[in-house]
């Protein structure tokens, strides 16, 4: 893969020849298996990642052993929680973990610092990434305290169905990404399966009427 990596970033192609040239040899491409660990709590932040391919799943676990989702990071991203830590210089609180393959650009902390002091183009994009998924948090507690069950349940099957319309998760999976417990989750598609929206098997719900559940995330706004 050739230096290229910078025009997949909307804020960085746009960066001067020498601000790009700087970013280009102070980084470097880095690829994980599915299933990695990449960042834990109470780790440093060294490296700010961006996203070629793949997708990260960040999530956080309280004292209980309880694992809450945050939200993931697809191709084209950068990971919020890093940023913050790099910028605040205080260790992770939460859990990073590839879901699939990933490639990314690791910008190691000396580039970053430098150029979020001397680029205004690249602090710029440092902080909108920022400031947009910050929004994306805030509407996630919106959602935990305020949306029903079983309409945040239908949004998250219809945003983890693969191309068959297959979800390839366990009721405690899929309890882990909304915060709630496996049972509510059983409870909720066994209703889904009533109305003969969904049929379950092992680790898998396959999505017979996305119509139907298109349709309920529809009636309460929240955008699938």
């Amino acid at each position: 893969m050739d230096n290229s990596w910078v025009d997949k970033f909307n804020g960085l192609s746009g960066l001067p020849a020498e601000i790009r040239a700087e970013l280009e040899a102070g980084s470097k491409i880095v690829a994980v298996p599915a299933g990695t660990e990449i960042f834990a709590p109470g780790g440093t932040a060294d490296n700010l990642w961006l996203l070629l391919d793949g997708s990260v799943k960040v999530q956080q676990k309280s004292e209980t052993g309880r694992e809450v989702f945050l939200y993931r990071v697809h191709a084209g991203e950068s990971c919020v929680l890093t940023t913050a830590c790099m910028l605040a210089f205080e260790n992770y609180s939460a859990e990073g973990r590839s879901e699939t393959d990933v490639t990314a650009v690791a910008i190691p902390r000396k580039t970053f610092d430098d150029l979020v002091g001397k680029s205004p183009l690249f602090r710029a994009f440092v902080f909108t990434a920022y400031s947009r998924r910050i929004t994306d948090l805030f509407t996630l507690i919106d959602d935990i305290v305020f949306q029903r069950m079983d309409v945040r349940l239908a949004a998250r099957l219809l945003e983890l169905a693969d191309t068959k319309g297959v979800v390839h998760a366990t009721h405690a999976v899929l309890g882990t990404e909304l915060g709630t417990a496996r049972e509510v989750v059983s409870r909720t598609l066994s209703e889904f399966h009533r109305r003969g929206w969904i049929e379950q098997s092992r680790g898998e719900v396959h999505l017979l009427g996305k119509e139907g559940l298109e349709r309920l995330v529809k009636s309460s706004g929240i955008q699938a």
